[in-house]
């Protein structure tokens, strides 16, 4: 996974956090994750399985999206997540929005009645709400 931010300061400190909770949960043979500023995510994407974004991100991904086809699901997280930035939850999120992009090859990918970013209130992974 690879987790961008407007200019990567907010995410590289969240990435160290979450790496640690991926040591304590033992997910080091499922889950990587490094960050990035959104800037260079075209440059990096082809490295990872998945493009996380932050939700002030949400215009530009979108855009991205609109001006060219994208090999990869760019997701942007819930607002709420994002505060909470829970590995197990971001790491169900991620699965399972790879699993809806090989469907649809749409970006920005999204879960059912969450198109728009900004109105999602849950705190868990989508799976785990339901």
């Amino acid at each position: 996974m690879l987790l961008c931010c407007g200019g990567g300061f907010s995410s590289s400190y969240v990435v160290e956090r979450m790496k640690k909770e991926i040591r304590e949960n033992q997910l080091e043979n499922e889950v990587f994750i490094e960050f990035s500023p959104f800037s260079l995510a075209l440059d990096k994407m082809h490295d990872y399985d998945i493009v996380i974004c932050c939700p002030h991100l949400y215009i530009y991904v979108k855009r991205l999206a609109q001006m060219q086809s994208l090999p990869i699901p760019f997701y942007i997280l819930p607002p709420r997540m994002y505060g909470m930035m829970e590995i197990k939850e971001i790491y169900q999120d991620a699965k399972d929005i790879i699993h809806i992009f090989r469907k649809s090859g749409e970006n920005p990918v999204h879960f059912p009645g969450e198109d728009n970013v900004l109105k999602i209130t849950r705190k868990c992974a989508y799976s785990h709400e339901k």
